[in-house]
């Protein structure tokens, strides 16, 4: 049992999945693996742009400040999960409840602000190539990167307003591994028409306008890469675009398909593949994101090696170091 203050819960209960509360453990090993290769994967990368001035360029710095979020969005979440699955800590705080629906969501609103901006910036260097220097300029980079965390913010707020003015007098127990604004709100004892309003109108002011400039701007890439005379152009073209291409699908697609499963209900999509899919998404697009750059751009996957392989050597010799100390000790 738990006190509640004001109509709200001291704590909530996350229940993990359930129906595979059994499997927890099992389900944990490949969601703690994808989010070490996370972390790894996305700190090589930043540290490589941000070590290398070559790659002080709009698509690498827009690539630098993507691994950032996709960091930030696995971690806002996964350690959670983990613990949930290895400890059964199913106690979260209200507050603490609220935090991880902000960070969330306005995560995603930046990422998705962030792969616009990318598009844009392909566009940019495929359809006006000789004025790219003088358009995706620092001064655009630092206003598209404001406009993407202030968007985000403004539009996110509201979120977490909504659900704390909810009252939660029945049921404090959560069907997910971690708070999302309508896990949460269904279970308030009153009306959630305006919570769900409000997510339908940012899904279509944010989310879908951001993906229908994005579909925009890549018809018209494709039109101006099929006019070029040299099929070798056409090609260079189309792979500076491919990884884009699936990072971006990799990206929407998990999101449109929980954005569905909460409004057809769980009679459509059963509670375990929902929640599912709800992890992959904090977890797949964050992990394979540097690695889809790093196969396809030959910068990156070269400067990667060179940043890599001193730290191995780094780790070899320290670990012999502390070897041959312990064996004088013994």
């Amino acid at each position: 049992m738990c006190n509640f203050t004001n109509f709200h819960p001291n704590i909530f209960f996350l229940m993990g999945i359930p129906g595979l509360e059994d499997s927890h453990l099992l389900i944990s090993i490949p969601f703690s693996i994808m989010y070490i290769l996370c972390l790894l994967a996305n700190s090589i990368l930043i540290l490589v742009i941000s070590a290398n001035e070559n790659l002080h360029q709009p698509m690498y710095i827009f690539l630098m400040i993507l691994a950032v979020s996709d960091v930030l969005l696995s971690s806002t979440t996964i350690p959670k999960t983990l613990s949930l699955f290895w400890f059964n800590s199913q106690e979260i705080s209200f507050n603490g409840c609220l935090t991880q629906v902000f960070f969330i969501h306005s995560n995603f609103g930046a990422e998705s602000a962030i792969l616009l901006s990318m598009a844009y910036d392909r566009y940019c260097a495929i359809c006006h190539p000789l004025t790219y220097s003088m358009t995706l300029t620092g001064s655009f980079i630092k206003k598209a990167v404001w406009f993407a965390l202030s968007r985000s913010l403004l539009m996110v707020t509201p979120f977490v307003f909504l659900l704390n003015r909810l009252p939660f007098q029945q049921s404090n127990k959560i069907e997910h591994t971690y708070c999302e604004h309508m896990s949460v709100a269904t279970l308030a004892t009153a009306d959630i028409t305006v919570n769900v309003a409000y997510g339908l109108i940012i899904a279509a002011l944010a989310t879908g306008l951001d993906i229908t400039l994005i579909f925009i701007s890549y018809i018209l890439i494709i039109i101006a890469v099929l006019r070029l005379p040299c099929s070798e152009d056409r090609s260079k073209a189309f792979n500076t675009c491919v990884s884009h291409v699936c990072v971006i699908v990799l990206f929407y697609t998990p999101a449109f398909f929980s954005f569905i499963a909460h409004r057809v209900g769980h009679k459509s999509i059963s509670l375990q593949v929902h929640i599912l899919v709800a992890n992959l998404y904090v977890l797949v697009p964050p992990m394979m994101n540097p690695i889809i750059y790093g196969i396809k751009l030959r910068e990156i996957r070269q400067r990667a090696f060179a940043t890599i392989i001193p730290i191995k050597y780094f780790i070899v010799c320290s670990s012999l170091s502390l070897g041959i100390r312990w064996a004088n000790i013994v």
